[in-house]
């Protein structure tokens, strides 16, 4: 399945490729360096540690750098009076008796720890495109199912602090 990314998505992406092409990938070759100069490599458990370091480095550049061409760019914009990308929810659930406030995100920034609620969610399937006061479905399999309404909409596009899910 393609990741669907925002641009916001993308650059913070390509900050971290660029991060750890010129950060990272330095440090790591230097630790294998050093630790190859410390001897018999069959039993130098400092070298091994140093290339399984090296080697996660260059897989997270290769997967990240595969993520982005195999991306669905989406856009972040949405009405001023639905829920979109990147706004901040107040959602009374009516189950609990609870209202919770959460941010709908793209998938590789969900964190639901941090009130962030992905796209791809039950919870971001259903809520997203909805106006205030809509009262929405949601299906979280084939057995359950609640219901939500939305009580207030913000719109919320700094992004700064989001980090991206893994990175």
């Amino acid at each position: 399945m393609r990741e669907q990314l925002t641009q916001s998505d993308i650059k913070k992406i390509e900050e971290e490729i660029e991060y750890r092409k010129l950060v990272v990938r330095k440090e790591a070759i230097e630790a294998v360096k050093e630790a190859r100069a410390h001897g018999d490599l069959s039993e130098n458990f400092e070298y091994h540690a140093a290339k399984r370091d090296k080697n996660k480095n260059e897989s997270r550049i290769h997967y990240l750098e595969r993520m982005i061409r195999t991306a669905e760019v989406i856009s972040d914009d949405s009405k001023d009076d639905e829920v979109g990308i990147n706004n901040t929810v107040e959602i009374y659930f009516e189950e609990d008796d609870e209202t919770e406030t959460y941010r709908l995100v793209t998938s590789v920034r969900g964190n639901s720890i941090d009130g962030l609620i992905s796209i791809e969610s039950p919870l971001g399937k259903a809520i997203l495109g909805h106006k205030v006061g809509d009262r929405v479905h949601i299906q979280v399999n084939e057995q359950y199912g609640y219901y939500v309404e939305i009580k207030s909409i913000e719109n919320t596009n700094d992004d700064s602090n989001d980090k991206l899910r893994g990175f």
